[in-house]
C-alpha cells in the first residue's frame, strides 16, 4: 500500500478505517470520501423506555399505481414527540379485507378536493386491529404528517377507521393497536405516553396562534389541537386507557412526571414555518 494511503487510513477511526481498506483499489480520494460519509451519519441509540414496533402492513397494500399519483418528495421533522389519534368519520361497518380500498377511498379524497399531496394520516387502524402505513416517508422516521392543523411537526397522526361519536362501539383490537403504534413512536424519543409535551404550533387556524408553544398530551385526540369533535366521543373517552396501556408497553410505571419523558417535548424545540410559508396541501 502507498505510504500517503497508509498515512490517511492512519487519521481514521476504526470502522471507517477498514470501509476506507475495502476502497483502496480505487483510491485514497475516494476511501476519505466514503469514511466521511459514514460519520455523518446519525448514529441510533435505543431509548430507556422503549416498545417493540408493532406489525405494520406496508403502503404498498393499498397504494397500487393505478389509484394514487405522483408526489413530491416527503418532509421530515427530527423527532416524534406526541401522537395525534384521528377518526377518519367513515362508515363503521365494512369487512376488514376491504381495508385496502378504504384507505385509497380517503387518499382519493384528501388528494382531490382538499389538494394534499399525500394522504395525511400516518397511520390507519381498521376495526380488527390491523395497523397500515399511511403518508409516505418510512413508519420508523419522522415525517411531517398533515393530519393535524398547526401540530404536524414533531408529532405522528393515527386514525381510527370508521365514526366514533357518542354510543358508538369502539372495538378493543382497535385500541389496543392504536396503543401499540404510540408506544412504539413516543418510545424511539423516550416520551411517556402519559405526559405532556410542549408543542409550537405552525398555524393559527388551530387552537393556538402560530408561534404559541402549546401544553398538550403527549398522546392526545384531535381536538386537543384544533376545533374538531374528533376522534369522536366515544373513542375520546377511551383515550386515558390508551395512554395507560402504551405507558405499560414502555415498561414504565409510577407518576409521569417523573424521569425525562415530561421534557422530552421541550427539548430542542424549533422554529415553526411562518403561516406565509403554511403550505394548505400539508395541512398546516
Amino acid at each position: 500500500m502507498p505510504r500517503p494511503a497508509r498515512l490517511a487510513l492512519g487519521c481514521l477511526p476504526g470502522l471507517a478505517a477498514v470501509a476506507a481498506l475495502a476502497l483502496c483499489a480505487n483510491g485514497v480520494e475516494s476511501a476519505v470520501t466514503a469514511a466521511a460519509a459514514e460519520d455523518r451519519r446519525p448514529v441510533v441509540r435505543a431509548a430507556p423506555h422503549s416498545a417493540p414496533r408493532p406489525d405494520i402492513r406496508p403502503r404498498s397494500v393499498w397504494a397500487t399505481p393505478e389509484g394514487t399519483r405522483r408526489q413530491p418528495p416527503p418532509r421530515y421533522d427530527d423527532t416524534v414527540v406526541a401522537v395525534f389519534v384521528h377518526h377518519t368519520d367513515s362508515p363503521n361497518a365494512y369487512d376488514c379485507a376491504q381495508t385496502p380500498r378504504i384507505i385509497r377511498d380517503l387518499y382519493a379524497g384528501q388528494t382531490g378536493a382538499r389538494d394534499w399531496d399525500d394522504i395525511g394520516y400516518n397511520f390507519l387502524v381498521d376495526r380488527c386491529g390491523t395497523v397500515y402505513e399511511g403518508r409516505a416517508g418510512g413508519v420508523a422516521r419522522a415525517v411531517t404528517g398533515a393530519h393535524t392543523q398547526g401540530f404536524n411537526h414533531r408529532t405522528a397522526g393515527i386514525a381510527a377507521i370508521g365514526t366514533f361519536t357518542a354510543g358508538a362501539d369502539v372495538p378493543r383490537v382497535m385500541t389496543d393497536a392504536i396503543a401499540a403504534v404510540a408506544a412504539w413512536k413516543l418510545g424511539l424519543s423516550d416520551t411517556d405516553p402519559r405526559s405532556r409535551v410542549r408543542l409550537v404550533s405552525s398555524n393559527s387556524g388551530s387552537r393556538y396562534a402560530a408561534g404559541t408553544r402549546a401544553s398538550l398530551p403527549a398522546l392526545a385526540g384531535h381536538s386537543d389541537g384544533y376545533m374538531t369533535s374528533c376522534p369522536g366521543a366515544a373513542l375520546a373517552a377511551r383515550l386515558p386507557e390508551i395512554r395507560e396501556l402504551a405507558a405499560r408497553l414502555q415498561g414504565r410505571s409510577g407518576d409521569p412526571r417523573d424521569g425525562r419523558s415530561r421534557r422530552a417535548g421541550a427539548a430542542r424545540e424549533p422554529s415553526p414555518p411562518s403561516e406565509a410559508h403554511a403550505d394548505r396541501r400539508w395541512g398546516r
